[in-house]
């Protein structure tokens, strides 16, 4: 039971950490976080838009990121190492964020969720699924979703192969929720099968065909002694 508690705690620590990086590094534009345990210590992964804001002046601005995560979140010798996010357009917690930024702005939700689902699926994805939801138009909760492409929500597909971010906009009538969920393009299904003929797959795999073409060889029958 004692493990079980300190898995729990451990978990509950890196959320702590993921939200206090998101709200310390927004103007970076946060895309991600994974935390590593090194011998040396912990090592901290943190995909931003815009890295040269998290490192600041003479790296001023990632020591004081180290010493907050150090002091107040209890990790040994934490080494950040600031990522950029090579494709904006493709990471689901920055396009959650924007949206989130563009209903504070006074987009309207349609108009908002249709231009960040247009922008991804431009971008090469191969799916975009997203969920608006809060006081959309009055005082009653809604919510509204919009998705194109091919997208998995549940089973190992959708660990492995989908980016999931969320946001939140404060507006006047109340707090609004948004879910992104982006299906990336090299996404390699289960039931993505491409038959190639017989040419085709003697070139790919020539040692398999020579194999193959060898076993299939009649077997030459023993020569007989002449009397």
């Amino acid at each position: 039971m004692a493990s079980e508690r300190k898995f729990v705690a451990e978990n509950v620590r890196r959320v702590l950490l993921k939200e206090y990086l998101m709200k310390e590094v927004s103007r970076a534009g946060f895309g991600g976080l994974e935390v590593q345990r090194t011998p040396m210590g912990t090592r901290v992964i943190l995909s931003t838009e815009r890295p040269g804001l998290v490192i600041g002046h003479k790296g001023q601005t990632i020591k004081n990121l180290t010493y907050a995560i150090e002091k107040n979140f209890g990790f040994e010798n934490p080494q950040i190492e600031v990522q950029e996010v090579p494709d904006v357009s493709l990471n689901a917690q920055i396009m959650a964020e924007k949206l989130a930024f563009s209903l504070e702005r006074g987009w309207h939700f349609r108009r908002a969720g249709h231009a960040t689902l247009r922008r991804v699926m431009e971008a090469g994805a191969r799916g975009c699924y997203i969920v608006v939801a809060g006081k959309l138009s009055g005082q009653r909760h809604r919510t509204e979703k919009f998705k194109e492409g091919s997208i998995k929500y549940c089973g190992e597909p959708k660990i492995q192969f989908v980016d999931e971010g969320y946001a939140v906009a404060k507006l006047k009538m109340g707090v609004i929720g948004v879910t992104v969920r982006i299906m990336q393009s090299d996404s390699k299904l289960p039931a993505d099968i491409n038959i190639v003929d017989k040419t085709t797959a003697a070139e790919r795999l020539p040692d398999v065909f020579r194999n193959t073409a060898a076993a299939e060889a009649p077997a030459e029958a023993p020569a007989q002694e002449s009397e």
